[in-house]
């Protein structure tokens, strides 16, 4: 048993650069100096990221006049995802991470390089252009996980959640500086210049993550603390894994808090997120409302989701059954969403729609990063990868359905009860195996 020294003793105690243990300062995750500069280094990715996306639908209806093809290009880049993320996840745990990461963004620089080439001397046609989205979906299966464990690589554990709501916020705002950047670098410079200036982005990632430093394991993990007890505080017996795809997807079925998270994710996600779609309609249709309306919806929905990635990063230890209190609350929210007499009251509603479900989105990705033994991290970000993918496909059209059945208003009520009634069920179930069970002793008891 180590003892904390004795001035420790007095007061709280620090940890590395200055950060106090207990300390919920939402941007504590940027008083480390490669954290700091790895958001920055994203920063300039997510704007050159959403410059290509941008632009790279403007040229296939450029290159075909079909939305229709638009559709598939952004489908062929997201297949591999969908096929190949359990591949890619196990490679990540089987490579250096660093060079992992560093590598696989040189890659997707060559390609929006190659891209802007072939745009450049026109020889860019909808064949090679599907060829290089399937290749760029590709070198994303490994990209993805690499860097989000790099990145939560640079904190201690109980800084996890504030690197993934300020990784929330880094997106967000490349996102708005990268579609306005886009239309200027069309007008200004040409199609191209988009795909340039991405791969420029890639390569300025590439070039500084060889100067970052992860934090001490000792820093990482408290001594005595099993690997993800930030995420789980109930003792269970790590599942066996072995070193291939499946095992990883064999590890991910045999932990419970897991498939739980899967399962509360992937019904949020089919049934109460796509915001885009429902509300859309809704205030289209019953409330009689114009595109203008709908883009006063989209604001405040995108301010909820800045509100809520502040709110989340002060989050230290977040659970499953925060994920499920908050994706219940959501839920019920939606249901009432689906009521609103007139926009105004859908409006009051929205803001805290979004604020819900982006704390939930960060609770959730701590859990999944960080409950996970180290060595099983990157196999369970690529079944996560493939599952999301799988319900990023499915849920659009399933809601259409739903909507052609029930209207806007019923889509949203619907869905709102099947979330809440499957969390209320999941509870259920928990507390009467624990009941079943008995409660679990807790380690190092002594007595008083």
């Amino acid at each position: 048993m180590r003892f904390p020294a004795p001035r420790r003793a007095l007061g709280a105690a620090k940890g590395p650069a200055g950060g106090r243990k207990g300390d919920h300062a939402p941007w504590r995750s940027l008083r480390y100096r490669s954290m700091r500069w790895w958001s920055f280094a994203n920063l300039v990715s997510n704007a050159g990221t959403w410059m290509q996306l941008t632009v790279q639908n403007l040229l296939v209806l450029q290159l075909t006049g079909s939305a229709a093809a638009t559709g598939l290009s952004l489908s062929v880049q997201a297949g591999p995802g969908l096929l190949m993320g359990l591949v890619g996840g196990a490679a990540v745990d089987r490579w250096p991470r660093k060079v992992t990461a560093a590598v696989s963004q040189a890659v997707l620089g060559v390609i929006a390089f190659t891209t802007a080439a072939l745009i450049a001397f026109d020889q860019l046609n909808y064949g090679i252009l599907l060829a290089l989205a399937g290749v760029t979906g590709l070198i994303a299966t490994v990209d993805g996980p690499a860097c989000a464990l790099l990145g939560n690589d640079l904190v201690p554990t109980e800084d996890v959640p504030s690197a993934i709501a300020v990784g929330s916020l880094v997106h967000s705002v490349g996102r708005l500086g990268g579609t306005a950047l886009a239309g200027l670098s069309v007008g200004v410079l040409g199609t191209g210049a988009a795909y340039a200036a991405n791969g420029l982005s890639f390569l300025f990632v590439a070039a500084v993550i060889p100067f970052l430093r992860p934090v001490s394991t000792a820093l990482r993990r408290p001594a005595g603390e099993p690997d993800g007890a930030a995420a789980a505080p109930a003792a269970e017996p790590e599942p066996e894994a072995g070193t291939g795809a499946r095992d990883g997807l064999a590890f991910f079925l045999r932990r419970p808090r897991l498939v739980a998270l899967a399962a509360v994710t992937g019904l949020s996600a089919i049934f109460g997120r796509n915001y885009q779609l429902t509300l859309a309609v809704l205030v289209t249709g019953p409330l009689g409302a114009g595109a203008a309306a709908f883009g006063t919806v989209s604001t405040v929905l995108a301010v909820g989701g800045i509100l809520g990635a502040v709110l989340a990063a002060r989050l230290r230890k977040p659970t499953v059954a925060l994920v499920g209190a908050l994706a219940a609350a959501g839920a019920l929210l939606q249901i009432v969403a689906g009521f609103s007499p007139s926009l105004v009251v859908l409006l009051v509603l929205v803001l805290p729609m979004s604020v819900v479900e982006s704390i939930s989105d960060t609770a959730g990705t701590t859990v999944l990063q960080t409950d996970p033994p180290a060595h099983m991290r990157g196999r369970v970000l690529g079944v996560w990868r493939s599952a999301s993918t799988g319900w990023g496909l499915v849920g659009p059209p399933l809601l259409g359905f739903l909507m052609e059945l029930a209207g806007a208003r019923g889509a949203l009520v619907a869905g709102g009860l099947i979330i809440a009634g499957a969390v209320a069920a999941g509870a259920l179930l928990q507390s009467r195996r624990r009941a079943a069970t008995g409660p679990v002793p807790a380690p190092c008891a002594t007595a008083a």
